[in-house]
């Protein structure tokens, strides 16, 4: 069997990473890519530079990485479906929950492999850790804090910090728990004078019971991306810049003064930093997605999970807009 055939839409900033790591690819042959704009970061390496959608699938393709503003995901991924070419979409799935609902229906019809690029799952760190808590490792999970913030990012016009980054933080929230939301609240603020919100700190319920809680914001000159898990045994940290996770224990030795003991509740406990391997989460996501395509058992993110974070998404705006909790519908 032949290599597959890819094609790359989309060479603004996350393109030209994407270009990068399907120009590199095992058992890929990055055919031809597309920009109506161009190719500002010099990505295409001397393969056919086109214009549209249409020219690209024209050239014969097995599947395609979409990355163009969020607002043409629906008819990009539409073309590529009904040209029967598998695609995998970066995040969010789409600019609405209607729009992203008729891509995964539309995919499942025509048979075909669909993925969104919710690339945090593939952070070392958070493997290890979804591994860990699957292994019992921290018992029963208590809470999930996320701390993402850093300045603005020039490239995003088209939606706000709760589509753009906080979907990853819903994304890796559910896949590292394996649970769903069940209600959410926030508050939102623009600060920055764009159309969209900029900042945004919202809590939430798991459907078994875990508290979430996501502090997003495109205000900070200080750049962190930490994933904090509490449960009975102790608390993770990941940290998705440097893939390190950590585990603080709870301690073994209660405290001989008793008011002390009262008022602590845990005690500190051994800290370990764990040795991981750290492939770069990128590669990671096209590995898996060329081998869905292949017909091997892989993780990747469907279209139905890419989804159910763009109604979470959704619900949080609608929140901070209201002013009250917003409750989701059983996935």
């Amino acid at each position: 069997m032949g290599n597959l055939r890819a094609g790359l839409i989309g060479l603004g900033m996350m393109g030209r990473h994407h270009a990068r790591v399907l120009g590199s690819l095992e058992g890929v042959d990055l055919v031809a890519v597309a920009d109506a704009g161009g190719d500002p970061h010099h990505s295409a390496g001397g393969r056919p530079l086109l214009s549209s959608i249409e020219e690209l699938i024209a050239v014969g393709l097995d599947y395609c990485m979409v990355a163009v503003p969020t607002i043409y995901h629906e008819p990009v991924a539409t073309a590529l479906a009904q040209a029967g070419v598998h695609a995998m979409v970066e995040k969010p799935l789409a600019q609405d929950t209607t729009s992203a609902q008729r891509l995964a229906d539309l995919f499942d019809s025509k048979g075909l492999i669909g993925a969104v690029g919710h690339i945090e799952r593939y952070n070392p760190a958070l493997q290890s850790a979804r591994s860990r808590l699957e292994s019992g490792d921290l018992g029963k999970v208590y809470q999930v804090v996320t701390r993402r913030q850093g300045p603005f990012p020039s490239r995003i016009a088209d939606v706000g910090v709760v589509k753009d980054l906080a979907t990853h933080d819903i994304d890796l929230t559910a896949w590292v728990t394996g649970q769903d939301y069940v209600s959410v609240s926030a508050q939102t603020a623009i600060k920055s004078g764009r159309e969209h919100e900029d900042l945004v700190a919202a809590i939430g319920r798991l459907s078994d019971g875990t508290v979430t809680s996501h502090l997003v914001n495109w205000l900070s000159p200080l750049k962190e991306r930490v994933t904090i898990i509490t449960g009975e045994k102790g608390t993770f940290t990941a940290d998705t810049l440097t893939a390190d996770l950590t585990f603080h224990a709870n301690g073994e030795r209660t405290s001989a003064w008793f008011n002390l003991a009262q008022f602590r509740g845990v005690s500190e406990g051994d800290v370990i930093r764990y040795a991981i391997a750290k492939p770069e989460p990128l590669r990671t996501e096209h590995e898996q997605f060329r081998d869905a395509v292949l017909g091997k058992e892989t993780d990747i993110v469907t279209m139905r999970q890419g989804l159910n974070t763009v109604r979470v998404a959704e619900a949080i705006i609608d929140s901070a807009r209201t002013g009250r909790v917003s409750v989701l519908e059983p996935v």
